[in-house]
């Protein structure tokens, strides 16, 4: 549980900045910055890439200024001038250094980020001391850093969700029954957000409860927590693979699990759809998720309008034949073993188990039933093992499926399944939080 701050003057390649921490990588300490966050800084092509992607957020912070150039001098994280805090809270996450210096040029009246290099001491203002002395007490005060665990912890983990999100993988009660379980095993654990993102190597172990996508955070912070060599549920890898549906039914299709007639659509085969699967249809964008981005095609006309819209989001799409069912099987799946089984019915009046223009809140989702493993057709779990086991046979899944005459049809597999309280934990209780508490016991 060691950790270095390496606060050198110089991380130059082959400085003695540099072997800091180099050499508290190959000693199995957690440093910041890692060598990593140090070959970033060089790299002009991640420079690139993080100016488009603060992009908003850079026109936002520097539109009042009139000249050409702007340099922002950051400090654990902060700069010196409030109203440039997100930005440098921004650059700090991308580039954890302790000090930075980020040069900005204006071409055509936007903004850029040009370059963000290391700041040594001997270049900051002796102004500045007094500024640097109060964010760093806040830096090295945070609970992670410095605050002596108690002793009937072993580890520290780190649950990522997102509070603006409307229907997140688990509510309020769940992510408590977490918690709980957590301390049971003498785990530390906490919640944290998007904010947390440098303290993230702090922890020994992240799980991740918010909706996941290659382009959110979920991702990055899965990237991170596997560079620092910590816990993780779920991995990167599982996270790309079970976000694009175009890779899952490929993957299924190739290893002979059954699924419902798929066509994957682009412009050269359009035309051909409807005659290969008839009508109706389900057309998919490859990435959706909760039902968003799934359209019914009952017509002619309706494909032409849908296919329209999807395609400015993806150059493929997935039309899958329609196979109606009063419910779809989730089966949840823990490092190669079903931990649980739940029945989602159909939303009300609806094909989907989720209907977003309902108007009626409590009817926007169709009821559910947790039903023992013990009962659970053999073939429906047998199927849903092998699905998930071809992802990975680590990690935390939902395997939807259709049970249609003595058959399974896996839909899709999905990392960061839902666990709300009162629903998938309404046969197991505490005994499904402790299961997912043992599994980080095992990464450990």
């Amino acid at each position: 549980n060691l950790r270095v701050f390496n606060l050198s003057s110089d991380y130059s390649y082959q400085s003695k900045g540099y072997y800091v921490s180099l050499l508290a990588e190959a000693r199995d300490h957690r440093v910041l910055p890692d060598v990593k966050a140090l070959l970033d800084l060089r790299s002009l092509s991640l420079t690139k890439i993080i100016s488009d992607n603060l992009d908003d957020l850079i026109q936002d912070s520097l539109k009042t200024l009139k000249s050409k150039e702007f340099v922002l001098n950051i400090f654990f994280g902060k700069a010196n001038i409030k109203k440039y805090d997100k930005l440098s809270l921004e650059l700090h996450k991308s580039f954890q250094v302790p000090y930075l210096k980020a040069r900005f040029v204006r071409s055509k009246k936007k903004w850029y980020l040009q370059s963000v290099r290391t700041l040594s001491l001997n270049e900051i203002s002796s102004q500045n001391f007094d500024f640097i002395k109060v964010v760093a007490e806040e830096y090295f005060n945070k609970k992670r850093y410095f605050s002596p665990r108690e002793d009937k912890y072993q580890y520290s983990l780190a649950i990522l969700v997102d509070e603006d999100e409307k229907d997140p993988p688990s509510d309020a009660k769940a992510l408590d029954k977490f918690i709980d379980s957590a301390d049971k095993f003498g785990i530390d654990a906490e919640i944290i957000t998007a904010d947390d993102f440098h303290r993230l190597p702090a922890f020994d172990a992240l799980f991740i409860r918010q909706f996941t996508h290659v382009n959110n955070q979920s991702y990055r912070f899965a990237r991170k927590a596997q560079s620092s060599k910590i816990a993780i549920v779920d991995y990167p890898e599982i996270i790309l693979k079970c976000c694009n549906k175009v890779y899952l039914h490929e993957l299924m299709v190739a290893n002979s699990v059954r699924c419902p007639k798929t066509i994957i659509v682009s412009s050269d085969n359009r035309k051909n759809v409807i005659e290969q699967l008839g009508l109706p249809f389900v057309l998919k964008i490859p990435d959706s998720a909760f039902s968003v981005g799934v359209n019914k095609i009952n017509s002619e006309q309706d494909f032409k309008i849908a296919i329209k819209e999807m395609f400015e989001e993806t150059d493929l799409l997935l039309a899958q034949e329609y196979l109606y069912t009063d419910f779809d099987w989730r089966i949840g799946v823990l490092d190669d073993e079903a931990i649980y089984a739940c029945k989602y019915y159909m939303a009300r009046g609806h094909w989907q188990i989720y209907n977003w223009q309902s108007k009626d809140q409590k009817h926007c989702s169709g009821d559910f039933q947790v039903v023992p493993l013990e009962l659970v057709p053999s073939y429906v779990l047998k199927t849903a093992l092998k699905a998930a086991n071809l992802i990975s046979d680590k990690g935390l899944f939902g395997v939807d499926l259709k049970e249609i005459k003595g058959k399974a049809y896996v839909i899709e597999v999905n990392d960061n399944p839902s666990i709300d309280s009162g629903v998938e934990d309404a046969l197991l209780g505490d005994r499904l939080y402790d299961l997912i508490m043992q599994a980080f016991l095992k990464r450990f």
